[in-house]
């Protein structure tokens, strides 16, 4: 049956509604009167209105919908002979096929965008093309070209006098400024771009993309501050308008939660979708919460969040869900779900991401010390540009500094520590995590001044940012440096201050050590049956110890060491040294 011939003043009306409603930013109410408009083709939509029902599906969750109505835009623009439309309409089909993971078919949008805008007088579009320039520069590492380009946008934007343009070429000049060093004036410039948004000054998209672009800038530079406090505006912006309130901010002041009882497992990411008529930004914005969350240790909220952004997160943006599920496994491994954060890690890795060093403080936790320093060495080497994510960066190193002392190797661990150092600078959540690696090392060289001077420092540092489960594991280390020194009643107080947190945050595993350490020299039952001696073999073994390495460390023969190992084996019913050593961890041996 044909489709009913609707009324050209009929179908003019609904135009024109779909462009108020667009005007007005209610994307659902345009998309659904430009998609009904659309299945008759007795009046035919304008390239300007095919420009609306783009944006309408986009914002409605139907991609390709947007990617179609575009490329007839494209079309009807250039059988208009409009340069500059077409070139806008072509660069937003690069945008997207990028998104989508076509970059072949991104390419030649960009070279179509630039062969229609490159000869026009300067014109806001250019802007577009200026930002791309920026971005692939950056990439290849030229930083004098990426801030010409930048700022060869932040012109084009001034000219035009669109906030949207000039909010955006700020936060673009501010991202290349950050990589160059210059880090003061590039917060300068992503403070006066999230002025404007954070006033409600600029459209959705544009909004959506520096909440975005800022949130990522800020957690990569390790700005902490900034973070929190953008979070929880770019949640606020992203609630449902039906809710009438925005959703729980995060707690930035405090940082207490309960601990967790097996919430159920991540949505898979086959699982997610965006129903029509919501901010397809939510799920992004959620996802950088998530690592907000984590760190000022409101775990239980993160892990819900997470499950809730892997729902939420739009297909042409996964790595947000990939990052959703790296920050779960860091909650699970961190509480001793060690089989769930697992399954967190390889869902990252299936969606992009390289999960570490989550995944090799997993594989320590787990006795397989091998494993975890071949993880964490690999994603080092593979870091292309480490100024790029500082922060990233930063927790590769503490992680390999904190595998390097497990397998008693301090020099790797001191090596991993002083470029840690030297990246940190004044910046201060790195800071505190370069004194905390390096009070851990001069530990291990029996340095105690100087390791109780680093953990203080580190210990002010994390307390300063509100970071509780950081803060608690330098307490240990503290509780450590004490007793060198002799001080039994600073060291009992910093190992119940840690057992607080560590129970409040349902870090079990971390949990039981300190009360373990707080017992004190209380002789205490072993496990399995084994004798302090099988304990002391058990317990080098886990650390990656061979039987020559343990026989030396002990003072005993070779054969000493395999009547030790043989008995161990026998009362443990375990077959293998892997074996063992995850029993020695799973009981607090270590």
């Amino acid at each position: 049956m044909s489709a009913p011939t609707l009324h050209p003043a009929h179908t003019a009306d609904a135009v024109e509604r779909a462009r108020d409603a667009a005007e007005r930013e209610s994307w659902a109410e345009a998309y659904a009167l430009l998609h009904a408009h659309d299945l008759h083709p007795s009046r035919a939509l304008t390239a300007d209105d095919l420009s609306v029902l783009a944006d309408a599906a986009w914002w409605s969750g139907h991609i390709d919908e947007s990617v179609t109505a575009r490329l007839r835009a494209h079309a009807a623009f250039l059988a208009a002979g409009d340069h500059r439309g077409a070139g806008l309409a072509a660069w937003w089909l690069h945008y997207e096929y990028r998104s989508l993971g076509r970059p072949a078919a991104a390419a030649g949008w960009l070279h179509r965008s630039r062969h229609h805008l490159e000869d026009q007088p300067p014109c806001p579009e250019q802007c577009f093309l200026a930002w791309t320039d920026a971005e692939e520069a950056e990439q290849h590492g030229d930083r004098a070209a990426a801030l010409a380009a930048a700022r060869r946008m932040t012109r084009l934007a001034l000219r035009s006098a669109s906030p949207d343009l000039v909010a955006l070429s700020r936060q673009a000049e501010s991202a290349v400024l950050l990589a160059n060093g210059r880090r003061t004036e590039a917060l300068a410039l992503l403070d006066d771009a999230m002025c404007a948004v954070t006033a409600g000054e600029l459209s959705g998209v544009f909004t959506g993309w520096l909440y975005c672009l800022a949130l990522t800038q800020c957690m990569e530079a390790a700005d902490f501050g900034r973070a929190v406090e953008w979070t929880n505006a770019a949640m606020e912006w992203c609630a449902p308008p039906w809710t009438g309130r925005p959703p729980e901010a995060v707690p930035g002041a405090t940082s207490e939660t309960g601990p967790e009882s097996g919430p159920e497992s991540l949505t898979t990411p086959a699982a997610r979708a965006v129903a029509s008529g919501e901010n397809p930004f939510r799920g992004v914005c959620r996802a950088h919460r998530v690592e907000v969350l984590d760190l000022l240790g409101t775990w239980a909220l993160a892990e819900e969040e997470a499950r809730q952004a892997c729902r939420e997160v739009p297909v042409d943006c996964l790595e947000s869900a990939a990052a959703a599920f790296y920050a779960a496994g860091d909650v699970q491994r961190r509480q001793g779900r060690l089989d769930e954060a697992a399954v967190s890690y390889a869902h990252a890795h299936e969606l992009g991401r390289i999960p570490q060093p989550g995944l090799a403080l997993l594989r320590l936790a787990q006795g397989r010390a091998d494993a975890a320093v071949a993880g964490v060495d690999l994603a080092l080497a593979c870091q292309s540009d480490p100024r790029h994510d500082l922060l990233g960066r930063a927790r590769l190193l503490a992680a390999r500094t904190e595998v390097a002392l497990a397998v008693r190797d301090v020099p790797g661990a001191s090596k991993a520590a002083r470029e840690l150092d030297a990246l940190a600078g004044d910046v201060p959540l790195l800071r505190a995590t370069a004194d905390t690696a390096l009070g851990a090392v001069a530990l291990a060289e029996g340095r105690s001044g100087p390791a109780l001077r680093l953990l203080r420092q580190a210990l002010a540092g994390w307390l300063e940012l509100r970071v509780p489960y950081e803060a608690a594991q330098v307490r240990m280390l503290l509780a450590a440096a004490d007793r060198t020194v002799g001080d039994e009643e600073a060291a009992r107080l910093e190992l119940a201050a840690a057992r607080t947190v560590f129970e409040r945050l349902g870090a079990v595993p971390d949990a039981r050590r300190a009360a373990a350490l707080l017992s004190g020299g209380k002789r205490r039952r072993l496990p399995g049956g084994l004798t302090a001696r099988e304990a002391e073999v058990l317990r080098l073994v886990a650390g990656g110890g061979t039987n020559k390495d343990i026989a030396q460390e002990l003072v005993i023969s070779e054969h000493t060491v395999s009547r030790h190992l043989n008995n161990i084996f026998a009362k443990l019913g375990v077959g293998s040294r892997a074996a063992a050593t995850g029993y020695a961890y799973a009981h607090d041996l270590v």
